[in-house]
């Protein structure tokens, strides 16, 4: 069985492995990561599964603002080893992720996904009719949990990255990630 743990500094390469095995290259066309590039997950809501050693599974929460001066936090991506999928981690990571930030009084969460698997943790469609992403998605895929009933009453607008900037990469890292692509794309 997996163990949920919070993400450490040593997870980031193994993580980075996982989505690039999960979602590929794609996930860097999403609209989502562009509320995510550039920043920092927000604190202490970044969570991994490890199984014999090794990182199967992961979810990020991220600063935003869900329509002017409305505090929120944007979950994603969620990603499980392919080998570890139908075991329960992606749903140990989303109660972790849900529980964690109701306890640290966030008062909604956002994420692009499919209402049929995201529903089971609270989500819906219901109160982000009002608010747009900075990009192309599909309207009904945009889905709020409220942490705190009322949260997202009244909610417009578009939705924003806030929260601390990441440094920037520097070209080891770079080079190190568009040499994992190249050997992704090669095989």
């Amino acid at each position: 069985m997996a163990k949920i743990r919070n993400e450490m500094p040593a997870d980031v390469d193994a993580r980075d492995d996982l989505l690039d095995r999960v979602w590929g290259s794609s996930r860097f066309g999403k609209t989502a990561e562009r509320l995510r590039e550039g920043r920092k997950p927000a604190a202490g809501l970044s969570f991994v599964a490890e199984h014999d050693g090794n990182i199967v599974g992961s979810v990020r929460l991220w600063d935003i603002s869900a329509g002017p001066s409305r505090p929120a936090l944007l979950l994603g991506p969620l990603a499980v080893d392919e080998a570890e999928r139908c075991h329960g981690i992606g749903g140990a990571l989303m109660r972790r992720a849900v529980a964690t930030a109701r306890r640290r009084k966030h008062r909604a969460l956002l994420l692009v996904g499919d209402e049929a698997y995201y529903r089971r943790f609270g989500f819906s469609a219901e109160k982000t009719a009002a608010l747009w992403l900075p990009g192309p998605y599909e309207c009904h895929r945009l889905l709020a949990c409220e942490l705190a009933p009322g949260a997202l009453d009244g909610a417009h607008g578009l939705v924003i990255a806030t929260g601390n900037a990441a440094p920037a990469p520097s070209l080891d890292v770079l080079i190190a990630h568009l040499a994992r692509e190249h050997e992704r794309h090669a095989a």
